[in-house]
């Protein structure tokens, strides 16, 4: 996270925030001469910098001086964003007892579950999906959480997205599923658990550049499923790879 240059006084609070000294975050609070939400040229707050510095106690004692917990910055991101992609399940935690919502996305359309998913931090996700996080949301280019976590292989987060009821097959808008995904990047694991949640093996994928050399990708993997129609269709993720 960088930041453009401020007051000098609002540059020592996201110095504070970020290096989680309390005594100077507090020292220059209780000063009343530097507002809590002050910004950044970005729109950066200093509760953005604790959350994702992943200070808790910097993160409670602005809140509790007033901070407003889903400001966000330029580019769309809240203070519940920048915790979750760091995997600061604590501060998820606190930022939800003092009202943090789920509902604000980044310009790309990312939301604090889809950074906790591409991470790979579980106990995160564990929490927004608790939280009321919607597991059906997608990227500007379709991508939804599980297409995400496929995509970076993390097997734990995918089986909690399946069994909040995440669908299995939904695909990017280029016509990528997840499956293929995962099959592209060579996460055996993940491309099991998918087939076994019904995952469809036979998904095409639109875009012809990608299909070309996805069966050298493929062919990197050793999967023991069981094919039931024939070899020759080279759309298929999981024919290419046997």
């Amino acid at each position: 996270m960088s930041f453009k240059k401020e007051t000098p006084l609002a540059n020592a609070v996201f110095w504070a925030a970020r290096k989680g000294n309390l005594a100077l975050l507090q020292l220059l609070l209780n000063s009343g001469r530097v507002d809590v939400d002050c910004k950044d040229g970005y729109g950066t707050t200093a509760l953005m910098v604790a959350s994702y510095s992943g200070h808790y106690d910097s993160a409670r004692e602005l809140i509790m001086q007033g901070a407003d917990i889903n400001l966000q910055r330029e580019t769309g991101s809240t203070a519940l964003f920048f915790a979750s992609q760091q995997g600061h399940n604590e501060i998820v935690k606190l930022l939800f007892e003092f009202g943090a919502s789920t509902e604000f996305r980044t310009k790309d359309g990312g939301t604090a579950l889809s950074a906790a998913c591409q991470y790979g931090h579980s106990k995160v996700v564990e929490t927004l999906l608790k939280n009321g996080a919607n597991v059906h949301d997608q990227l500007n280019d379709g991508a939804t959480a599980l297409f995400l976590a496929s995509q970076e292989g993390h097997v734990t987060i995918i089986r909690q997205l399946l069994s909040t009821g995440a669908k299995v097959n939904q695909p990017r808008e280029d016509g990528t599923a997840p499956l293929w995904m995962a099959a592209q990047m060579g996460h055996s694991e993940v491309v099991k658990v998918l087939l076994l949640r019904g995952a469809d093996r036979d998904a095409d994928r639109k875009s012809n550049s990608s299909a070309r050399t996805a069966p050298q990708l493929f062919s990197r993997l050793h999967i023991k499923a069981t094919v039931t129609s024939s070899r020759s269709s080279s759309s298929s993720p999981l024919h290419s790879a046997f």
